[in-house]
């Protein structure tokens, strides 16, 4: 009976130390770390934002009058969604079209979008780099749609008009 109590006895485990699993912590860490490093060497999206809109055309010099004239920006009164919000502001979604009338294509153009009140004074304001950021390239002759959103009107602040300002661009090579 002694040996069939040996036979069926449980055998205890030994519990050791694995260094396979040590060493695949180890990688494992290596790799975050090498990962966090490269990402955090990367500009900021501000910064990658600034160093494109340097490259663009801004308002007073030649090209930037020669550009401008040919992109017509409307806005879709009837699309424009005023909505109130849980903290009590007003939210507008303000949607329009961007046209491209001329004939270079547009790598880059920031817009600025406005809402005043009816003595034209800026109730809430917003830039925007539409290309690239919304939309890759803006050919010629084409017309694209865009959408903003301006959040923390007040419920009393007059929201009378919706202006649209060109205040970057440059053409495609």
């Amino acid at each position: 009976m002694d040996d069939m109590d040996e036979m069926f006895a449980a055998k205890k485990k030994e519990r050791r130390f694995n260094p396979i699993f040590l060493i695949g912590i180890l990688i494992g860490l290596l790799v975050l770390a090498v990962a966090f490093y490269f990402l955090s060497q990367r500009p900021s999206i501000e910064d990658q934002t600034s160093q494109l809109l340097e490259t663009a055309a801004k308002p007073g010099s030649p090209e930037f009058a020669e550009l401008n004239k040919d992109i017509i920006i409307t806005t879709n009164d009837d699309e424009t969604i005023e909505s109130p919000t849980g903290l009590g502001t007003i939210s507008m979604f303000i949607k329009g079209q961007i046209r491209n009338k001329g004939t270079h294509d547009i790598s880059i153009l920031e817009v600025n979008v406005s809402v005043v009140d009816r003595q034209k004074q800026v109730v809430k304001e917003r830039r925007l780099l539409f290309v690239p950021q919304q939309q890759p390239i803006l050919k010629a002759g084409e017309t694209v749609p865009v959408s903003i959103s301006l959040d923390g009107f007040s419920p009393k602040a007059e929201r009378a008009l919706i202006y649209w300002r060109v205040t970057a661009i440059k053409a495609a090579s």
